[in-house]
């Protein structure tokens, strides 16, 4: 995602980082003289000013559109003293030459996951002599969890590709796709699931079919690259063994081909969109309350959700519908033509009742609250779906089942708890409106007759009125990655499953 080599007056960026005593969070800069730089950043609109530790000076930093800009804080003129004068050493980078951003993090052997955050690192594209392109950082030093979550979020809003949802869909519906070898998205799921659905779309709009009910999509005509860049990276953890970002990478420059099993998600006979993975009930809730709170951090919005929608705990009444797997059916021949029809019909089987959850994945969901997946005996091609149900049961037993995605322990040995692999499923909601009611949400001016039944579908949050129809696509778009037995390998070395 490199956005320009116009040279960048960063003098800072060569030199090594200093960690001691970084700066803690403040409102406002301290007041001092008007310099040059003022006047030119007043030209751009501010969007964010504060104080970090750049190298070893407390600077001012200002972000605006284009650029980002600091200067060392330095004291203000002493009244009545004309002989102090202000040394005035400002230093600027152009955003177009910032191509990544993260979190900067220090870890310690008892910090595995989160670490202690030291502030905020700026990737850069610099053009040195003889037009040669160099890539160095610029660290951004500052404590504070909200301030750099703030600042975080702002970046990456900047530097984004995509710049709403749905914009992924636009562009490769417009763009000429001849000329490419593949696509790359950085980002999360939500990002990589549009991305692919976007693919596929094309694929079947250049074949001239129609997408609503359709029983055979054609295959992506490109395959998708997958570089982790979100907060749980759910797709590539599941493709690689882990969301590790050089791999990712490696995998794209080997050309190394992965085929993978896509859903359809229909609901009253139109196309919703192709995907992975879904959660209704308690996990399409979950993501309806967290993106409520979208100026919350991301890791600070997943837990206020859960924690709120485990104490609002409720069943949907449903009838689930679904065609067991039978893997005497060549996969090769149900890719190209679906299930028999002789058998299509009588082998459907029927559930009723009270449920918490009901999951349907075709990947594995390997991530960081759920290291062997949330579906660890599903695979990324064999032509199958996992289909989990979570009964009605105590909020006590049910948060347990939860706990048990983080262990090596069975999280499925519960009496509530039902397990089937399969190829199709229905899922129909016999209530008019969904257990989640935003109403009681604060601040909600929505009904839940009017948007539905919330999914979680890849991450992203869809509303469906009434039955959804999942269907599987075997080996539908080729991803980026290693074997299965890369994979497999990987797991049982991965230092997170020890």
């Amino acid at each position: 995602m490199l956005r320009g080599t116009r040279r960048s007056r960063v003098s800072s960026l060569e030199g090594g980082l200093e960690e001691e005593a970084p700066p803690q969070a403040a409102a406002e800069p301290p007041a001092y003289l008007e310099c040059p730089w003022q006047t030119e950043a007043a030209a751009e609109q501010t969007l964010l000013r504060g104080i970090f530790e750049i190298g070893r000076d407390s600077c001012d930093v200002v972000l605006s559109e284009r650029t980002l800009r600091w200067r060392p804080i330095r004291p203000e003129r002493p009244a009545g003293d004309s002989k102090f004068t202000l040394q005035c050493k400002e230093e600027f980078i152009e955003l177009q030459d910032v191509f990544s951003v993260k979190l900067k993090r220090r870890f310690s052997v008892r910090q595995q996951k989160s670490g202690t955050l030291l502030g905020i690192t700026l990737f850069i594209c610099l053009k040195k002599e003889q037009n040669k392109l160099k890539n160095s950082t610029l660290d951004l030093i500052n404590l504070s969890e909200d301030y750099c979550d703030t600042w975080f979020r702002q970046f990456k809003k900047i530097l984004a590709v995509t710049e709403y949802e749905g914009h992924a869909v636009s562009l490769l519906q417009e763009c000429e796709l001849q000329g490419f070898d593949g696509v790359v998205c950085v980002g999360g799921d939500g990002s990589a699931s549009e991305v692919a659905h976007a693919l596929l779309l094309r694929a079947q709009k250049n074949a001239g079919m129609e997408t609503d009910g359709i029983l055979s999509p054609v295959r992506a005509q490109l395959p998708l690259g997958l570089i982790p860049a979100g907060s749980t990276n759910v797709l590539a953890h599941s493709l690689h063994g882990l969301p590790h970002v050089v791999t990712a990478t490696l995998h794209i420059i080997m050309g190394h081909l992965q085929q993978v099993d896509v859903c359809t998600f229909n609901t009253m006979g139109k196309l919703v969109r192709f995907g992975f993975s879904a959660m209704f009930g308690f996990g399409g809730r979950t993501l309806a309350l967290a993106e409520k709170y979208r100026w919350m951090s991301p890791s600070q919005r997943r837990d206020f959700a859960v924690i709120k929608a485990l104490t609002k705990l409720k069943p949907e009444d449903c009838e689930i519908s679904f065609l067991p797997f039978n893997n005497s059916w060549n996969i090769q021949e149900r890719s190209a033509q679906g299930s028999p029809d002789s058998d299509y019909n009588e082998q459907w089987q029927t559930i009723q009742g009270q449920f918490l959850n009901v999951s349907i994945m075709a990947i594995p969901c390997l991530c960081s609250v759920a290291p062997r997946g949330l579906a660890p005996n599903t695979r990324l091609n064999n032509g199958s779906m996992a289909l989990i149900i979570a009964r009605n049961t105590s909020r006590p037993e049910f948060i347990k089942h939860l706990k048990r995605y983080a262990s090596m322990q069975n999280q499925f040995n519960f009496p509530f708890v039902e397990t089937y692999t399969v190829e199709e499923v229905r899922v129909r909601p016999r209530n008019r409106t969904s257990g989640y009611n935003p109403e009681e949400e604060e601040g909600s001016h929505e009904t839940a007759s009017e948007d539905g039944f919330p999914w979680n579908v890849d991450g992203d949050l869809m509303w469906a009125p009434s039955e959804v129809h999942v269907r599987l696509h075997p080996r539908l778009i080729s991803l980026y990655g290693g074997t299965m037995e890369e994979m497999s390998d990987s797991k049982e070395t991965c230092h997170c499953l020890k």
